[in-house]
């Protein structure tokens, strides 16, 4: 309806970049000296957090091989909000390039990508390592430097990511041999810029002027001086 097929991947790069963020996380484990014994890396998936708690939920006694490590990470794409607060022309465009012709692109808007990330641990300690890893570096928002659109090498871009709130629960309802799960609930907003299709735009390198002074003639005044008439053809190439 609009024009020729176009794909940037902007979403898919949205995801991939909110991923690796918190893919290097660690926890350690203490004795009663604090003496760290252990470092643990703490694994990453996407995927809801009720889908490895129904994992939790269905391992039998016959299965504990099978069962969930804990902690692990989980993360989720939630959704696309409107950005309000960009603007810009809609005949504005950008190029590269020089010469005859450059390369163009119109159209770009901005949208809010939506994340949860949620922490699972069997206990506190292990739980509040994860998230204070991850706090500090949200001081109103972290910015990843990114670039947009394949094959311009030249156009980059800032992604800021915003740490909206952290949520906790404490998922230990049911019988006494159910395992425990300690659950914090990060909710993440990033904005991303949208581009439309790329093209080609030609460049004017030749302007035809041609003058005529029969202008008065043509229009039958001979008592006023018009002068000449100047008309341009302009001729891209």
């Amino acid at each position: 309806m609009f024009g020729d097929h176009f794909y940037h991947s902007t979403i898919r790069k949205g995801v991939a970049i909110f991923g690796t963020l918190f893919n290097n996380i660690t926890v350690v484990r203490r004795n009663g000296s604090d003496e760290a014994i252990n470092q643990i890396k703490v694994p990453l998936a996407y995927g809801s957090k009720q889908k490895f708690l129904n994992r939790i939920d269905t391992v039998g006694d016959d299965q504990k091989s099978m069962a969930l490590k804990l902690p692990r990470m989980a993360f989720t794409f939630n959704g696309i909000e409107f950005d309000p607060t960009f603007k810009m022309n809609k005949m504005a465009t950008l190029t590269k390039g020089t010469g005859s012709a450059r390369d163009t692109i119109k159209l770009q808007t901005s949208y809010m990508l939506n994340f949860e990330l949620n922490i699972m641990a069997k206990n506190q300690d292990d739980a509040l390592q994860i998230v204070e890893q991850i706090m500090p570096y949200f001081h109103n928002e972290y910015s990843v430097t990114i670039k947009p659109v394949d094959g311009w090498t030249d156009l980059k871009e800032d992604i800021p990511i915003k740490l909206e709130g952290i949520t906790m629960s404490d998922e230990n309802e049911g019988a006494a041999t159910d395992r425990r799960v300690l659950v914090y609930t990060l909710d993440f907003s990033m904005k991303m810029k949208f581009y439309g299709p790329t093209g080609t735009q030609g460049v004017i390198t030749t302007i035809g002027i041609e003058f005529r002074d029969d202008f008065a003639s043509a229009h039958n005044d001979t008592d006023t001086d018009y002068g000449t008439w100047p008309l341009a053809n302009l001729i891209i190439t």
